[in-house]
């Protein structure tokens, strides 16, 4: 069936049978680690010994960062408003300058497993507890949401069952995360990462061919505008200007994926810094060939679909509709191509599910058990059981979560997307002020944090009503129905365009802020309320030791505070020619 006569198109047998390997394949890679490369100890399972080899790891990296949101958020994003996501990329380079030279070398020098124990060496345990709450709401309510949008975008276009696939798939992946530990999520994060660029890269291959080739879709996205230079306004109220892409996006990618657990985590996998430092130089690569290649399919979108909009004629009911349409129109006619991109959509959508589970069983261990009961020192088969049985109940709420968002619906849905970015401008304040200000305590820190916190619960909740209710909106691109060769009910179209952005008076400019800088938002109010809190609450007699401060900062520091960070000795486990970085602190370093 076809879209061109108002069909939505099924997938077929073959469809669903490789999107069945592709699950068979992550399931086989959990049963190999789980059962035949047993994994020994809470530090194998988490970090893999560390000794994880640098390009599994930063394709496990692109894969977990990606989700299926991302996908297909992206190409809808060009598609409405044009390519000026694209420029993202530049703040992308931003925030991995920033995470190599400021974040990681401290992280990694620490030999940390969680990265709030950070917080806990430089402000104590309630700030260690704070940075794992932030960790933990945010998983929960950001997983089920990564699960529901591309099944529900498949169920409503392709006829896929919501409730079946998305129980297959968080079945399959609970699994997998469970048994096999984090060298089985890696793994099968490299076999995802495969399928995730296959399938985008054969939707844009096939689907230029049919529109005419690349030609065809640069003229007509550059008749619409959907190609344009950079918009240099330097108002933050514009949507996507250049400022608020590099500077915005750049704290918000630093946010996501520079102090974030589930991205660290990979990190101290890796035996050595400068390993660590090449995946993050791939990892930013990959992202941004992501970032182009789904901006592109939006571009496709339109040269397929530029005289007949499939929003305004309701064949696709939300706008995370309009790839897979594209996808299930361009490749119906060739079995098991479909099927392909779906299982790269749902690819992303389970690194991102399994790199949270593993994550949080850390989290559970590092920053709670041991936390909560330090006398109670558990036995490596007490600590298996651990770690798996919450990777076991977080995967079943999460799938369980799945319907509630479903009952949600679209803006709700749309506000739960928005109120992540709650909590990514405080997390990244605690480890800012801890790394950048060294006189600034933990009770300043928590302070400045949890007023951030609030400071963006209002923002951003108050910026969500307003959208749903009219009163804001951001022009889109010219869409058009001039060319539809079907029927359709123009009684009740409904164009989703509109001519230009909007503010109404009677709502406060704060709230017309771009998205892209809500994260910077966070961080800056809450690093401020620090500083001034740190004026006027005792502070501690004491400094807090070098290793836990930037390397950008560290020269300013008064020269007792400045001890040997390290050195590199030989182990006795690893071949000569492998060595790791050690501290060799002296006694209370670390303490306050």
């Amino acid at each position: 069936m076809s879209v061109s006569r108002g069909e939505a198109p099924l997938l077929g047998v073959v469809d669903y049978t490789v999107f069945a390997l592709m699950l068979s394949v992550s399931a086989a890679i959990g049963v190999y680690y789980g059962f035949f490369a047993r994994s020994s100890g809470a530090d194998d399972y988490l970090v893999g010994g560390r000794s994880m080899s640098t390009i599994p790891v930063s394709m496990s990296l692109i894969a977990s960062f990606i989700s299926g949101i991302m996908l297909l958020g992206i190409a809808t994003e060009s598609y409405l408003y044009g390519m000026q996501y694209a420029y993202v990329c530049l703040g992308v380079i931003l925030s991995s300058a920033i995470n190599a030279f400021a974040f990681l070398p401290v992280f990694y020098d620490l030999g940390i497993t969680s990265t709030y124990e950070y917080l806990d060496m430089r402000f104590g345990r309630s700030a260690r507890l704070l940075g794992s709450f932030f960790f933990v709401t945010f998983t929960l309510v950001w997983i089920p949401i990564v699960i529901y949008v591309p099944a529900v975008a498949f169920n409503q276009v392709t006829g896929i069952n919501i409730h079946i696939v998305s129980c297959a798939v968080c079945v399959v992946c609970i699994f997998y995360t469970c048994v096999g530990g984090i060298k089985a999520v890696v793994w099968t994060d490299v076999v995802q990462t495969v399928f995730m660029f296959g399938g985008v890269l054969l939707v844009i291959f096939k689907g230029t061919a049919d529109v005419g080739g690349f030609g065809v879709v640069w003229s007509r996205n550059l008749q619409s505008g959907r190609i344009e230079p950079p918009v240099l306004d330097p108002d933050p109220k514009v949507r996507t200007a250049l400022p608020s892409l590099v500077l915005g996006g750049a704290i918000h990618w630093l946010a996501v994926s520079g102090i974030h657990q589930m991205m660290i985590q990979r990190y101290m996998s890796l035996p050595s810094l400068s390993k660590a430092n090449r995946a993050l130089c791939i990892f930013t690569v990959g992202s941004m060939c992501l970032v182009l290649i789904c901006s592109y399919c939006g571009l496709l979108m339109y040269a397929r679909y530029f005289d007949c909009d499939p929003l305004t004629t309701k064949m696709a009911r939300a706008k995370d509709q309009l790839l897979p349409l594209m996808v299930a129109d361009s490749l119906g006619g060739f079995p098991g191509l479909p099927g392909l991109f779906v299982a790269s959509v749902f690819s992303a959508a389970l690194s991102s599910l399994s790199t949270a589970l593993n994550s949080m069983s850390a989290v559970v261990l590092e920053d709670f058990w041991k936390v909560f009961f330090p006398s109670r020192r558990l036995s490596e088969r007490q600590t298996d059981l651990l770690m798996k049985g919450v990777v076991v109940a977080v995967g079943v709420l999460c799938t369980a979560l799945v319907f509630v968002v479903e009952k949600m619906g679209s803006a709700v849905l749309q506000m739960a997307i928005s109120l992540g970015s709650m909590s990514h401008g405080p997390s990244l304040a605690l480890f800012t002020t801890g790394m950048f200000f060294s006189w600034v305590n933990a009770k300043s820190a928590i302070v400045g944090s949890m007023t951030g916190m609030g400071m963006m619960g209002w923002l951003v909740i108050g910026a969500q009503l307003h959208q749903a209710r009219g009163n804001i909106g951001f022009a889109t691109k010219p869409l058009s129905t001039d060319g539809c060769l079907y029927e359709f009910d123009h009684s009740q179209n409904g164009t989703v365009a509109v001519p230009s952005d909007f503010c109404t008076s009677e709502v406060w400019a704060v709230y017309c802020v771009s998205y892209l800088w809500y994260t910077a938002l966070g961080l800056v109010t809450s690093v401020t309320v620090s500083l001034v809190a740190s004026i006027f609450l005792r502070q501690d007699a004491s400094r807090p030791d070098a290793r836990l401060i930037s390397p950008l900062v560290r020269r300013w520091l008064p020269p007792a505070s400045r001890p040997q960070i390290y050195k590199v000795v030989e182990m006795e486990t690893m071949p000569a020619v492998e060595q790791r970085k050690v501290y060799d602190p002296p006694d209370n370093a670390l303490s306050q």
